[in-house]
């Protein structure tokens, strides 16, 4: 079996100038390639922090259902302790979806997408915690809208 010789015009002599821009022509189309997939790993990144965040609000709602369900368990802290886990599975959830996230696009570089800014997605993070790390002191601490007699 003999093998063919490349032509001078099919692109294939990268490391061969002599022949023509075929070589240059594939590096640029290699580059291009890079720099679109580096751009939807970013929207990736993107759509992975959205996940996470809605992850962070189902466990919330978990939560508050466990609570509105199985209020009456006896003792009855034990339903405020098992609902508590859950909003604070969210808290967790969320402030570590912006730091995976930021983290993620300290290392990438955008070309034809926007950016997203991470300090965007701490705040995102931030006001998920901080509204349920308020849902938690409220489930602790109210009793029928009124604050408990200490």
């Amino acid at each position: 079996m003999t093998r063919a010789e490349p032509d001078a015009n099919d692109g294939y002599n990268e490391g061969d100038k002599s022949h023509g821009s075929g070589g240059e022509k594939r590096t640029d189309l290699a580059v291009d390639r890079t720099d679109m997939a580096e751009d939807r790993t970013i929207m990736a990144v993107e759509r992975t922090f959205a996940g996470w965040i809605r992850t962070a609000f189902a466990s919330i709602a978990i939560g508050l259902g466990f609570r509105a369900l199985f209020g009456e368990l006896d003792p009855p802290w034990l339903a405020r302790v098992i609902s508590s886990m859950f909003i604070a599975l969210a808290i967790w959830l969320a402030l570590s979806a912006a730091s995976r996230a930021c983290k993620s696009l300290e290392r990438m570089d955008t070309h034809a997408v926007n950016r997203p800014r991470g300090l965007h997605m701490r705040y995102i993070s931030w006001a998920v915690a901080v509204g349920a790390a308020v849902l938690l002191a409220g489930l602790w601490f109210l009793n029928d809208g009124s604050l408990k007699q200490v």
